[in-house]
């Protein structure tokens, strides 16, 4: 079981950036597949970012292509997550995640561990 903790949320304008990191603990880290997903205020979870475990496959959310950047350190066991030209409708809480296999998926029901998200929110 891999334990993972977000970090790097926090208050910011529109346009602005931010840059969230998620600490996994356990072996395994550089196994498998990690994602970044959001879930807003009344609204479900949805898929932000998807690396697979040696950081050569990467997949976006149409909503976040070319302003999200998902990269991965397997030596120092994190994932990241670098936001910018940052809008109010990213506001949500941003959860990484461990894939049970190698490769990248945006799909929520392949991933076995999840963190304790972080808040982001965009002001206006």
């Amino acid at each position: 079981q891999v334990h993972l903790v977000e970090s790097g949320g926090g208050l910011v304008q529109a346009g602005g950036s931010l840059r969230l990191s998620c600490a996994a603990s356990g072996r395994a880290f550089g196994d498998y597949g990690m994602a970044w997903f959001r879930q807003a205020p009344e609204k479900e979870r949805e898929f932000v970012a998807t690396i697979n475990r040696i950081g050569s496959d990467l997949y976006y959310a149409d909503s976040v292509k070319g302003r999200f950047s998902i990269s991965r350190d397997n030596a120092k066991n994190t994932l990241y997550l670098q936001m910018n030209n940052l809008k109010p409708e990213d506001t949500a809480v941003y959860y990484c995640a461990k894939s049970r296999v190698a490769g990248a998926s945006r799909y929520s029901d392949l991933y076995d561990s999840w963190g304790q998200g972080t808040q982001v929110t965009v002001s206006s």
